[in-house]
């Protein structure tokens, strides 16, 4: 009978430890989901993009160094195997977007380099510059094609068209330039005697430039210089714009901390989107049209659903202005470059 009774407390003392570990495991658990959320994440269904829902990121980038002064614009290749850069300490440079590691430099403007972009095909580049100069460069050795000369003051954006022909440029002297680029001749000027050109865009088809002035955008005719429509809504300076893929939309950054998404051929604001605690210097479409990337002077850079108008994501860890911001061909990552003399790229995937 003893021995039974033994047996019994004993068992009793082993039940009872057992029952206090696992509950010492649950509380750990339980701690560390505490510490540590769990980050739920949605899929479009349709594009079968993978995206969070709202939140900070400031540790999935890769930081790409060289620049000694403020980085003015980026922007990634066709391929989306490089990333090209313009920055005020007067060069051009190309990365490896795998690696960030830097690829080349192109030098050759006398001042800072405000704007860059590739051609379509990948195999050219193209900056303007304060220097008052656009200059055509060869990728794969970074050599000097041509430059463009007609404006009066500095070059703040080049473009090129979508089927790689002519170049759109906008300067301080406050003209927007059509260029053909076999010749490196002017073809045609546009003006608006008012406003101040802020910003310009060209159409996914080439046949019309957006430009943005005070509180205001315009709609142009490629071909004829004319002014087709003007789209009213912001309360300051339109310093970005930018065409969706099918071109029946275009989203404007303002002075006014807003991005508004617009109807082309109506001409009509269709939504705002708010979150930029300073004014937005870049806006860009993803590829497939469904989101909107945006760059502030207030250091971040944000990602928007175009549909709603919600804030997906804030990218934050520039310790300046991002005054450009980019998404790569297939939307997995994203682009910003900023007046801290960095690039970064964020994987969004």
């Amino acid at each position: 009978m003893g021995f039974i009774v033994r047996g019994y407390f004993r068992m009793k003392k082993i039940f009872v430890l057992c029952l206090l570990f696992i509950l010492i495991i649950f509380s750990m658990i339980g701690l560390a989901s505490f510490a540590t959320p769990v980050l739920k994440v949605s899929v479009d269904k349709e594009s079968k993009n993978v995206l969070a829902p709202p939140e900070t990121v400031n540790e999935k980038n890769k930081v790409l160094k060289g620049h000694s002064k403020r980085v003015f614009s980026v922007a990634f290749s066709p391929d989306g195997k490089y990333v090209l850069s313009g920055g005020d300490d007067k060069t051009i440079r190309l990365w490896e977007a795998a690696t960030g590691k830097e690829i080349r430099k192109f030098t050759g403007h006398s001042s800072g380099v405000c704007s860059v972009a590739f051609s379509p095909d990948g195999k050219y580049a193209l900056s303007g510059s304060y220097d008052k100069a656009i200059r055509l460069w060869d990728v794969s050795t970074g050599g000097k094609i041509k430059a463009f000369t007609g404006h009066s003051e500095g070059v703040i954006t080049v473009l090129f068209s979508p089927d790689g022909g002519h170049i759109v440029s906008r300067s301080y002297d406050n003209t927007l330039k059509l260029w053909d680029v076999s010749t490196g001749k002017e073809i045609r000027t546009f003006k608006d005697p008012e406003s101040l050109i802020y910003s310009v865009a060209v159409s996914p088809d080439g046949r019309h430039l957006l430009s943005g002035g005070y509180k205001i955008l315009k709609l142009w005719d490629t071909a004829t210089g004319i002014e087709i429509r003007i789209f009213r809504g912001h309360s300051k300076g339109v310093n970005t714009v930018a065409f969706s893929p099918d071109g029946k939309y275009v989203l404007s950054g303002s002075s006014d901390k807003t991005i508004k998404l617009w109807d082309v051929q109506a001409g009509r604001e269709i939504r705002t989107f708010k979150g930029h605690l300073d004014g937005v210097w870049s806006v860009v479409f993803s590829h497939d049209g469904r989101y909107a990337l945006s760059g502030s002077y207030d250091k971040t850079a944000r990602l928007w659903d175009v549909s709603t108008g919600k804030e997906i994501r804030i990218f934050e860890g520039h310790a300046d202005a991002v005054w450009s911001v980019a998404f790569s061909p297939d939307n997995r990552y994203v682009l910003s470059g900023s007046w801290d003399e960095t690039l970064k790229l964020w994987d969004i995937s």
